[in-house]
């Protein structure tokens, strides 16, 4: 839906993938903004209403509609292509770890940044390996671009560390 949103956007209305991701990000940034003034809070460790669950999957839409538009703006207007602008986006990911490790910044901020990152990390990285050759892709088919992707999903799962916890609203804390 999110593609299809962005698409709808950046080319249907006319205004281009820097006009379709700036009014994304302005959607998304308002959906937040109603949700935090409304709850007080925008941390999804708080989400044990229905009212707190509509805005998260309101900014949830957001978010992966701006991710697509993002994705395909960078890696198709900014002469990076994919592999640039996957490497784009990781590199914005593991400045958030780096400030997450050495700050005291707003969890709940970096968590959002990091959320919204990976969105047009997914977009690049999945055009990446399906597009054609001439386009600045792999030409590997849909399929084996969505098992690869789901094998390198499972295999983070596996190796990186888990740690058991309750969910800290249950206990009146937030992240």
């Amino acid at each position: 839906m999110g593609t299809t949103i962005a698409d709808f956007v950046d080319r249907s209305l006319g205004i281009g993938y820097l006009g379709g991701s700036t009014l994304l990000l302005a959607c998304l940034m308002g959906s937040l903004a109603v949700w935090r003034w409304s709850e007080g809070t925008v941390s999804v460790n708080t989400i044990t209403t229905p009212k707190a669950e509509t805005f998260y999957w309101v900014t949830i839409l957001f978010s992966q509609t701006l991710g697509t538009a993002l994705g395909d703006w960078v890696a198709g207007t900014n002469d990076l292509g994919y592999g640039g602008g996957a490497i784009l986006f990781a590199g914005a990911l593991v400045g958030i770890l780096v400030l997450y490790a050495s700050t005291q910044t707003s969890r709940v901020t970096l968590f959002w940044a990091a959320f919204i990152l990976t969105r047009p990390l997914g977009a690049t990285l999945g055009d990446l390996l399906d597009k054609p050759l001439a386009n600045g892709g792999f030409a590997i088919s849909r399929y084996l671009a969505s098992a690869i992707l789901a094998g390198l999903i499972v295999a983070l799962i596996a190796v990186l560390p888990k740690r058991a916890g309750a969910h800290p609203s249950a206990h009146g804390q937030e992240a």
